[in-house]
């Protein structure tokens, strides 16, 4: 797996690293961190994602050279941190997955997704892996690359993002290790942390906004399923400070009794997107997602899905996490 990864990117001079619409601290971690890596190797790297990168990601070295143009000239491509094709909707139109497909391209993630990206490529996955900046430091060790101070800042921050903070199930002995020679290596834990603060403070409208997010938040099926609504007017009002999903889910995953927060927004053409947090009595939020076409893990995931009418979408979601958690349940007894 790593070998033939590796021999693409020898093989390559210009290398195209691809973000999903809904980029977060593991899929920006992981691709500063492969310019780092990959730059340092003689390789001409262009970070893109479809959208801008939010202001509370900002704290991350390098987010300014992500970039929303897809280049028309390379040699190889990486995708980090997903193989939906719903989640890479925006990523990989038909002009951009055209030139994709013209030339190598590897997969780079530790999700289990069902589906595939629609042309051919190399899948270098691990699902016992924490985030895909874990995986991304195995592979680089692997081949003997050299993972210089920078790299180690921006593939801790993927670890830390994606495990909240070295807390959750699905961190491994593995993991902190991993974290322990990225600190070797020249991380700074402390000044990581000290920088993702600061960014994620919050202007008066944006507090007063995110109350009033959570005065409207509904519960469902018992109180197992937090669920807000985000439409249009809100995302365009808002968004260029903070993401509202991100303002109030941890809030609704600590409310007694929720197991499921769920984040829906309301788009123009149809489209509804669903952030999804879970609680560790409900490890199912990769299978809420699937239901819709997205994917994830089981604590975090999202889906994106087309409709006309937000409540049949609301209500089909309702039913969906219903049985979901009916299923988890029963499977544990």
């Amino acid at each position: 797996m790593f070998e033939q990864a590796k021999e693409i990117i020898e093989a390559a001079r210009r290398i195209v690293v691809i973000q999903a619409e809904n980029p977060d601290g593991d899929s920006l971690g992981s691709s500063v961190a492969l310019e780092e890596i990959l730059g340092d190797l003689g390789k001409e790297v262009v970070m893109y994602c479809p959208v801008n990168i939010p202001g509370y990601l900002q704290y991350v070295r390098g987010w300014d050279r992500v970039t929303d143009d897809f280049p028309r000239d390379f040699d190889a491509s990486i995708i980090v941190d997903t193989a939906s094709a719903t989640l890479l909707e925006r990523a990989i139109v038909p002009e951009n997955a055209a030139l994709i497909s013209k030339h190598p391209n590897i997969v780079i993630d530790h999700h289990v997704t069902e589906g595939s990206i629609p042309f051919e490529h190399l899948a270098v996955t691990d699902s016992t892996m924490v985030a895909t900046g874990e995986l991304i430091y195995k592979w680089a060790a692997d081949c003997g690359w050299k993972i210089n101070a920078q790299a180690c800042e921006n593939l801790a921050i993927s670890i830390l993002a994606d495990s909240l903070g070295l807390v959750t199930e699905n961190t491994t002995a593995a993991s902190i290790h991993t974290v322990a020679k990225l600190v070797e290596g020249g991380a700074r834990l402390s000044d990581i942390d000290q920088r993702r603060r600061e960014f994620m403070k919050k202007s008066p409208e944006i507090l007063a906004y995110k109350g009033r997010l959570l005065e409207r938040i509904e519960y469902h099926n018992d109180g197992a399923l937090a669920l807000v609504h985000i439409p249009w007017e809100e995302i365009t009002q808002f968004s260029h400070q903070y993401n509202p999903s991100i303002l109030v889910l941890d809030e609704m995953r600590l409310v007694h009794n929720v197991r499921v927060a769920i984040a829906l927004k309301t788009y123009p053409d149809g489209k509804v997107t669903g952030k999804i947090r879970c609680n560790a009595d409900a490890k199912v939020a990769e299978q809420i997602a699937g239901y819709f076409g997205g994917g994830g893990h089981a604590y975090v995931a999202g889906f994106r899905t087309y409709s006309d009418d937000y409540t049949e979408v609301k209500h089909d979601l309702v039913r969906a996490v219903a049985k979901i958690l009916d299923q988890y349940d029963s499977n544990k007894e």
